[in-house]
């Protein structure tokens, strides 16, 4: 039997839902219900009946929607999906940076664990970040949380000091200004679209910044006809889908191997593996009631906001 029909007619059999991220590879993102950044997968499973949840994406992404959810069933296809960013926290060192600034508001982004959500007072995705920023008075000190990119960025387009931990996603940081602008003299027509979490050097060069979701509506908005792309590859399934004449270029990063820069993380779940998670429900996230309560908090601010 075919793969695919095996998947859809399993979760209708469960009555089950599948969410998958944007940089999922694209077999996946065709059979999801649904598609999105982390801001929308969030907002999405709320508004959920089913009880089942086949989560395609990275595992700090499911522990948010299991917090969001805490009677709901979250089932990762892959449980080692991991975030290179998220494991570059060291909780010891963020415990220290708030001790030092117990009068700071603490601002988390999205890409962090549920450990770190509940160190927060409210949360961010790079959709909402300027306005969850600009939400804080003026005269309250800010500790961001994790991503140090995204934090100068935020801190150069609001004009906010703000304490910024050194964590970052190896994806964005791994672009190459060099090969871009040799891209960039190949196609001169091509516009350069970045993700905030990208290094300044790529920011400075990018003809437009933005999440995930912003990039993907900015080209299908855009006149333009090609675009070289600074974030990771897996969105480019969905631009092609939305743009079909439009023509979108990975930006490269330092490896000389390699054309692209995807996430090695994203792209472990894989449609086998999301059967068996159907057949057997396996993995399924699980979070204590003191973690999912406290995690929830800083979550729900940012709803309100956004």
């Amino acid at each position: 039997m075919d793969l695919k029909k095996e998947i859809l007619d399993l979760k209708k059999e469960k009555k089950a839902v599948i969410l998958a991220h944007f940089y999922q590879i694209p077999e996946v993102q065709d059979i999801a219900d649904f598609i999105g950044d982390s801001l929308q997968l969030a907002q999405k499973t709320m508004q959920l009946k089913e009880d089942l949840i086949i989560f395609a994406g990275v595992y700090f992404m499911a522990e948010t929607v299991k917090i969001l959810n805490p009677n709901k069933r979250i089932i990762i296809p892959d449980k080692n999906a991991g975030c290179s960013l998220v494991d570059d926290v060291d909780i010891n060192k963020v415990k220290e940076l708030i001790s030092r600034y117990p009068d700071h508001v603490v601002v988390t982004y999205v890409n962090s664990s549920a450990i770190l959500k509940t160190m927060s007072y409210i949360i961010c995705t790079s959709s909402n970040a300027f306005k969850i920023i600009n939400s804080i008075p003026k005269d309250k000190g800010i500790i961001f949380l994790p991503d140090k990119n995204l934090g100068k960025y935020l801190s150069s387009v609001t004009g906010r000091n703000m304490v910024i931990y050194e964590g970052s996603c190896i994806v964005h940081e791994q672009f190459s200004l060099e090969k871009i602008i040799m891209l960039k003299d190949k196609h001169r027509n091509a516009k350069i679209i970045a993700h905030p979490e990208c290094e300044d050097v790529i920011l400075k060069i990018a003809d437009f910044i933005g999440s995930t979701s912003a990039l993907l509506d900015f080209v299908s908005k855009d006149t333009s006809n090609e675009y070289i792309v600074a974030t990771e590859p897996g969105i480019i399934h969905q631009m092609r889908k939305k743009c079909e004449n439009k023509v979108f270029i990975p930006a490269p990063p330092n490896d000389s191997t390699c054309a692209c820069n995807e996430c090695r993380y994203m792209k472990m779940i894989t449609l086998d593996k999301i059967l068996h998670s159907l057949e057997k429900e396996e993995y399924e996230v699980t979070l204590s009631s003191e973690i999912l309560e406290k995690a929830k908090v800083p979550l729900l601010r940012m709803m309100e906001i956004s």
